[in-house]
């Protein structure tokens, strides 16, 4: 019987419908299709007296019916034709993309220029450990995905409850095979997964707990409105002669930074401080003679304009910037300064910087450093910089300011930072053990007693690495470091005269659970033992672990930067991609392997502030009036040819094999969850899987020379 549209008709006569237009969106351009509306008769069903009038209308309405369904199907179908055309389009785009990739044929494992290293070249064989363990983890999954495809197609849905029946009743030489790996799957291998599931969810929930006190914190001090008060009263930041103006020695070190020099040491030049208080040390470590000569010239320049500035180039550099600053603190004249600032080659510090935070140290003897915090030119130019702004916005508004408030304590970022040179004599001075030479000096200074402020309201422009490559070797340093030297000032801490509780904090907080057990837990529970869950479905990662607390996390970790909330997605696929670099490079750091000591100096391009470019275009006419040492102008027409020479160049990128293993492994690992029908666990490893192949095929942030 056919179904009634009673239901639709109202009490009493309606008018009919009126015609639907229906616009078909799709790269052919289509025309438009008019769909006419139901009228009367077709809702309202006529009957004669004899009813053969009715069964042809009957018949005439059902034609009509059927034809508009038909255009409606046929726009149905339209709209999907576009949809796959569409991921057809991207798939081929990404394929072609892996053939240059392939057919350029560099990968991570090529050698990398700018690598600074006083060690012996490291053992391949070590450095391909990770590797090797990974590849081995993707081919074990490939032959269980095959073992678990053929499996469901023969209709088995195998447990540990039927797991018996099953076993006795399967005949054949697979079927045998596939019942022994279960029965070693059930009773070897899912109970030791679990314990480690279990254990690192354990140290994810810690570390989750660590993150939400830190924002509480963070949000008590904004209600509060809690800031460092100036002790000497805030007047002094205007006073005029009466002022606090006391000696303060600057310090710019920089190796073969030929993109920043210039905005570097003019920002520095511009600071508004009394001259007869000031020096400038401009501290070169470049090992290339023409880059050595331009920055010289550049400091020639400005000592024609009155700045009190020196340039010392180390001729045996050792130690890297630690042993520049260390070479540079030994100067005769450095006794008769009391302050040390320290700037990395591409910051530029306000005019105002030196005012905002030397006042701090009046009247408070018990002040060693004061840091300001960082804001970058090129936050917004590719996803890459967007990302790295959401971690250091977090960084600085919530961990430096939380700890600086409540423990006195964080570690120093190594630039845009005030020292009391006393400070810096009493703790030792900068020592050449780590690459983390800033937090090294931080924690010495602590352990002796010295306090910190850190003012989040006074901020120093810098640049963020444009290139994954740049930023994968500066985040492996920022990682493999702090385990050097947690293994050097263990005994130091524990040895310390500081309270427990400050002990407990720099152990299990500030080395432990933020520089160790974070890349630890990151890459074992996200991109080993997930997917690894999925062909031993015995051992449980529940899904609140695969998404809702990672979400709130990243909730919490992109507040400090509220522009950056729609790369929200984005920003947790690319942490979790990141913890194998950090993973990689904590091992490498807390057992001493051999590229825990390479320093790579960070990619600039040489951005600059509207500001500080505005100051250059006022200076630069000044600086054409004086004289350049003899051959410069022949060496800038070589370096200009030079330049239109690399200009021509195509630019690369590069192939990394650990991210793209991983691709394959937790893509494997996502097909496997289809046949168990897994949802959240699914959409994670495959967004999770693609993460991983864009990052591996350096798809992310600029392209290098």
């Amino acid at each position: 019987m056919a179904p009634s549209f009673d239901w639709w008709a109202a009490k009493g006569t309606a008018a009919p419908p009126a015609a639907v237009v229906v616009k078909m969106e799709n790269p052919n351009n289509w025309s438009m299709v008019e769909l006419e509306g139901p009228t009367a008769d077709d809702l309202f069903p006529l009957t004669t007296a004899d009813g053969a009038g009715g069964d042809s209308n009957k018949t005439a309405r059902r034609n009509k019916n059927a034809k508009q369904l038909t255009w409606v199907l046929l726009l149905k179908a339209h709209r999907a034709a576009g949809c796959l055309s569409y991921l057809a389009a991207a798939f081929l785009t990404l394929a072609a993309a892996v053939r240059r990739r392939v057919a350029a044929g560099k990968t991570d494992n090529d050698n990398d220029t700018g690598v600074i290293t006083n060690r012996p070249p490291e053992n391949l064989t070590v450095k391909s450990r990770i590797y090797s363990a990974i590849k081995v983890f993707l081919w074990v999954s490939l032959v269980l995905l095959g073992f678990e495809m053929a499996a469901y197609y023969k209709g088995w849905h195998i447990t540990a409850a039927n797991l018996q029946f099953k076993y006795q009743s399967v005949l054949g030489l697979f079927d045998l095979l596939y019942s022994k790996w279960v029965l070693i799957r059930v009773g070897y291998l899912a109970p030791p997964l679990q314990f480690l599931t279990n254990a690192c969810i354990v140290l994810f929930l810690v570390q989750s707990l660590d993150r939400l006190v830190l924002c509480l914190g963070c949000l008590w001090i904004k209600l509060k409105k809690i800031k460092p008060v100036l002790k000497g009263g805030a007047a002094d930041l205007e006073s005029g002669d009466g002022g606090y103006f006391p000696m303060v020695l600057v310090q710019i070190p920089m190796c073969n930074e030929k993109e920043v020099y210039q905005q570097s040491i003019a920002a520095v030049c511009n600071l508004d401080w009394p001259k007869s208080k000031l020096l400038i040390q401009v501290l070169d470590d470049s090992d290339d003679p023409v880059t050595q000569l331009l920055i010289k010239e550049e400091v020639h320049k400005w000592q024609q304009e009155g700045a009190n500035i020196i340039y010392r180039h180390r001729i045996i550099r050792e130690g890297y910037k630690a042993g520049n600053l260390k070479s540079a603190m030994n100067c005769s004249y450095v006794k008769d300064y009391e302050f040390v600032t320290i700037f990395d080659a591409d910051f530029q510090p306000a005019p105002d910087f030196l005012q905002r935070t030397v006042p701090h140290f009046k009247d408070n003897e018990e002040l060693g450093l004061v840091q300001a915090r960082w804001s970058f030119v090129n936050k917004d130019e590719n996803l890459l910089t967007r990302l790295q702004n959401v971690n250091l916005a977090f960084h600085f508004e919530v961990e430096q300011q939380v700890n600086g408030v409540f423990l006195n304590f964080f570690g120093f970022n190594g630039t845009a930072g005030v020292w009391r040179i006393k400070a810096l004599e009493e703790s030792g001075g900068w020592l050449e053990r780590t690459t983390v030479e800033d937090m090294d000096i931080a924690v010495r200074a602590h352990l002796h007693g010295w306090k910190f402020i850190f003012l989040n309201d006074v901020e120093c422009q810098c640049e963020l690495p444009e290139s994954y490559e740049a930023y994968r070797k500066q985040q492996h340093r920022w990682h493999s470091g702090p385990m050097q030297l947690f293994r050097l000032c263990l005994p130091a801490v524990i040895r310390s005269k500081i309270s427990i509780w400050k002990k407990a904090n720099m152990i299990f907080l500030f080395f432990l659970l933020r520089k160790l057990i974070l890349p630890f837990y990151s890459f074992t529970l996200f991109c080993i033992i997930l997917p690894m869950t999925m062909f031993i479905p015995e051992a449980q990662l529940p899904a609140w672990v695969v998404c809702y607390v990672p979400a709130a996390m990243s909730f919490l970790n992109i507040l400090p930067a509220p522009k950056s909330f729609p790369f929200i997605v984005p920003y947790l696929l690319f942490e979790n991609t990141m913890s194998v670099t950090k993973f990689n490079a904590m091992i490498s750091g807390l057992f001493q392997l051999g590229s825990a000591y390479e320093w790579v100096v960070t990619k600039k391009s040489g951005r600059s502030s509207e500001g500080d470019l505005t100051t250059l275009l006022d200076k630069e006419k000044k600086h054409h009036r004086g004289g350049s040492e003899p051959g410069l102008d022949e060496m800038k027409e070589e370096i200009e040819q030079q330049e239109r020479r690399d200009s021509k160049k195509k630019k690369h990128n590069r192939m990394y094999t650990k991210e793209l293993a991983l691709a394959f492994l937790l893509l494997t690992a996502s097909a496997r969850s289809l046949l168990s029908a897994q949802g959240i666990h699914f959409y994670f490893l495959l967004f999770q899987g693609i993460s991983f192949l864009l990052v591996g095929l350096d798809l992310i942030g600029e392209q290098i020379e």
